[in-house]
């Protein structure tokens, strides 16, 4: 094993959670530490945790006392590290360490403490660090796709949601970093970069005066990448400028992800999202002309505290107009250290369950109907699995985004991390079916 300990780690959470997670590993293996897959050879394990709901809070901590079960030395990072500091250190003795979401670039430094005995509390009150192109980086998704953070925090105060409390406030990097770091991943064969931060139309707000997600778009279109994907593109930050960048640079996938939450006025007031509710159709409907082959998908809140019957059927009304391609619907968890958590009127949680599948049963059709317009055509697709059974590739066309949209099940061989034309034959609400075209 050599001098230094091996180091597993234990991923939950989101995409920016995962780079996170990736910073690490690549700091550690840079600082000549082993770094193994399997939690049980490892002599330290690092859980990324997160916290942003209750039951992610759940999965992490049902991970931490596994973990501790097994007599694991174990350092927590992330999220619930962020929010629970003190607390995680008194009622887990297998703690050897937490570390804050603005802090995991401090990991080698962490490790070397407790290596020396001590127990240590590596967390920022408020984090304002941002890993750049020169941090270094172990990739841990599919070889043909990397997240690539733009920004970090947020500066909006939705009424539900604890990631400013969590990750503190917005902070973009700058257009030559990440242009440097996409021109590292093309170089490393990468074949689609999904560009993240919690509010990617505010990009270059904090350090530019404005936003500047157009000009970021045409830099990368010059970077030898074929896919582009944008996730968290907010409806008031997708002006004429960034609807043209979209249709003038050919990488840039026409794919919007619209976190909207809800679409009644007076519950995106109580959300403190009262900015979004008078444009969100006319954007809508603005997205569609401008980019006809636009794909939209939403996440929507439901039993938001408050939420009437009437209010709840604006949403449903909404949902069948919109005919949005991809849709998450989730119920609302009140979380501790938000104003949504006090909120009066709140709603039982077998109302709200009812209500997301209700949702979901207008949703699933307009789903189904989409992918059927596929059938017959040839579409690009970037092979990411095999199944080692039957020898079957699954993928990705650009209509999809990673783990949250459906995948592509296909026959004929390809090489993994590629994209290859395949003839679309079948599809259900969610996966379509096809074979590769060469």
């Amino acid at each position: 094993m050599g001098e230094k300990p091996t180091i597993a780690i234990s991923h939950l959470g989101c995409e920016k959670n995962r780079i996170d997670t990736e910073h690490m590993l690549g700091l550690l293996v840079e600082a000549g530490y082993g770094v193994d897959a399997n939690e049980e050879l490892a002599d330290y394990v690092i859980v990324n945790t997160c916290s942003f709901i209750e039951a992610a809070r759940e999965e992490s901590v049902r991970t931490l006392v596994e973990l501790a079960e097994a007599n694991k030395k174990i350092v927590i990072t992330g999220c619930m590290a962020q929010h629970f500091q003190g607390q995680l250190l008194e009622e887990l003795p297998e703690a050897v360490a937490v570390v804050g979401t603005g802090d995991y670039h401090q990991i080698v430094n962490v490790i070397e403490r407790v290596e020396q005995g001590e127990r240590v509390k590596q967390v920022s009150a408020e984090p304002t660090y941002i890993a750049d192109e020169t941090t270094p980086r172990y990739r841990t998704t599919t070889e043909g796709v990397a997240y690539l953070r733009v920004a970090e925090g947020c500066d909006y105060r939705c009424a539900f949601c604890i990631i400013p409390h969590l990750r503190g406030n917005q902070r973009s990097r700058t257009i030559e970093s990440i242009v440097a770091e996409a021109q590292q991943l093309a170089n490393q064969g990468v074949q689609e970069i999904i560009l993240i931060s919690q509010i990617t139309t505010n990009y270059g707000l904090d350090i530019y005066g404005k936003p500047k997600l157009a000009e970021l778009l045409r830099a990368l279109g010059k970077v030898d990448i074929p896919w582009i994907r944008m996730h968290y593109a907010y409806p008031t930050g997708l002006t004429p400028d960034v609807i043209a960048a979209i249709q003038e640079t050919p990488n840039v996938l026409p794919y919007l992800d619209l976190p909207l939450q809800h679409s009644h006025p007076e519950v995106l007031r109580a959300m403190n999202r009262p900015w979004q509710g008078r444009v969100n159709d006319e954007i809508i409907e603005r997205l569609k002309t401008a980019i006809p082959g636009a794909v939209l998908r939403t996440t929507l809140i439901v039993g938001f505290p408050g939420e009437t019957e009437a209010h709840f059927e604006h949403l449903l009304e909404f949902v069948h107009r919109h005919e949005f391609d991809h849709v998450g619907v989730f119920t609302f968890s009140p979380e501790e250290g938000t104003p949504a958590h006090t909120l009066p009127n709140q709603l039982p949680q077998a109302v709200m369950d009812e209500r997301r599948d209700r949702l979901m049963a207008i949703q699933q059709p307009i789903s189904w109907q989409k992918n059927q317009q596929e059938i017959g055509k040839i579409v690009e697709v970037l092979i990411e699995q095999e199944n080692p059974g039957s020898g079957k590739l699954i993928g990705r066309s650009g209509r999809f985004s990673p783990e949250v949209d459906g995948q592509v099940y296909i026959s004929g061989q390809a090489k993994l991390g590629t994209i290859v034309p395949v003839k679309i034959h079948g599809a259900d609400e969610y996966d379509l079916f096809g074979e590769v075209a060469l």
